[in-house]
């Protein structure tokens, strides 16, 4: 690692020069690429079933349980394997439940519960992949590079996130199951790209497994208080503001723009994040990262707000770009303060932890909108919600003055 530091020079793509992270973030844009498209297909498909908002909060919900009952092996498998194995057996599994996806919609059968045991099945690989995937980032470039390479990875996900869900949309247009394939295929592609990244440098954990063993992530993120306020920020904050789960509802029902116009409404926030994201790639956020951190996130709940309230498509996309853009600044900061502050023994399992805080946020938070929605509309929960993100962004520069006080964000006080 300190060779590979002393090579590097900086420039704003330098982590492109090493082949295994070039490598990586292909098959992170492939994996998240597909992922949209099913999402976005599965969504359609599910309230066509149904016309019942609490099964589109379903699908978050069993995304979310396996990674919320599996955290304490899943963090421990990836310090304890090989992480570059981990990502490619779990993107053959996921590709596999794709499959099963088209098998499903080719049979013409409409028993609903067979798309949330699919979707748990994809949760289960999916609570393997990510603990793996983001630890094994910080084994493949330096430290001087860390924080431009979580930028340009945010930017895969986001071009994912631009493209998938209107690629998803007009797949689902033309046919389900084209949709369902092009996911399957793009999965078995990342899985293949994954095989190829030459083996790095993993400090393992050699201690024979204990409780206190899978405890440690979360024993770690209780001590670093920057740490834990950055991932409960989170929690919270996209618990409270997540709309995506939604937006079927407001495309079919409310602006009344179909599947196309789904797909778009879908995009929307990976327009304003993607945008930001190639700043962040060119640019360091200098100083004061604690603080526009908490800035950004109440930012994030207004535009949460206008959409809410929105009854114009062109005002509604332009909300959701706006939301996007002010969470990828959050988002931003927090995966580097918690990939800097974090050592590569523990990584594993505090990102497993994360990653169970970004899936209560983001399914848990799906299933919260589903729920509500179904009591109050789904515009009153949406705006309910955006009003919450930002009285946590006050509560919670209040509660974590050392996050709040947080400056650098490029390795160095």
């Amino acid at each position: 690692m300190n060779e590979r530091a002393a090579e590097d020079t900086g420039g704003h793509f330098a982590a492109f020069r090493h082949r295994p992270y070039l490598i990586y973030w292909l098959a992170r844009a492939a994996t998240v690429f597909a992922a949209q498209i099913q999402i976005v297909a599965l969504g359609w498909q599910v309230y066509d079933l149904t016309r019942n908002p609490l099964h589109l909060g379903l699908i978050g919900l069993s995304q979310f349980l396996p990674a919320l009952l599996l955290v304490l092996v899943t963090g421990a498998v990836a310090d304890r394997f090989s992480r570059r194995k981990i990502m490619a057996i779990c993107l053959v599994g996921m590709a596999a439940i794709s499959s099963g996806f088209f098998v499903f919609t080719a049979s013409g059968s409409q028993t609903i519960w067979v798309v949330f045991l699919l979707l748990a099945g994809f949760g289960t690989a999916r609570a393997f992949f990510g603990p793996a995937t983001q630890a094994l980032l910080p084994n493949i470039v330096p430290p001087t590079l860390l924080s431009k390479a979580i930028a340009l990875n945010s930017s895969a996900w986001q071009l994912a996130t631009v493209l998938g869900p209107v690629a998803g949309g007009l797949l689902y247009g033309v046919s389900p199951l084209i949709a369902y394939g092009s996911s399957a295929t793009l999965l078995v592609l990342a899985a293949g790209l994954v095989f190829l990244i030459p083996r790095p440098d993993q400090r393992t954990e050699a201690e024979a497994p204990s409780l206190d063993l899978l405890l440690a992530g979360f024993k770690y993120i209780w001590k670093e208080k920057i740490v834990f306020g950055a991932i409960s920020l989170d929690l919270f904050a996209v618990l409270l503001g997540g709309a995506t789960a939604l937006l079927p509802v407001f495309a079919r029902d409310i602006l009344q723009v179909g599947e196309e116009g789904l797909g778009l409404l879908r995009a929307a926030p990976g327009v304003g994040a993607i945008a930001v994201a190639i700043w962040l790639a060119t640019h360091n956020i200098r100083d004061h990262a604690g603080l526009w951190m908490f800035f950004f996130v109440a930012v994030f709940g207004a535009f949460t707000i206008v959409f809410g309230a929105s009854p114009y498509a062109w005002l509604s996309i332009v909300a959701l770009a706006g939301l996007g853009a002010a969470d990828m600044v959050s988002v931003y900061i927090r995966e580097t303060l918690i990939q800097l502050w974090t050592p590569d023994r523990v990584r594993g399992r505090v990102n497993a932890v994360n990653m169970v805080f970004i899936g209560a946020s983001n399914e848990l938070g799906e299933f919260r909108a589903g729920v509500m929605a179904a009591f109050i509309g789904a515009k009153a929960t949406v705006i309910a919600g955006g009003a919450g993100t930002i009285l946590v962004a006050a509560l919670w520069a209040r509660m974590f003055p050392d996050l709040r006080k947080a400056r650098r964000l490029d390795g160095r006080a």
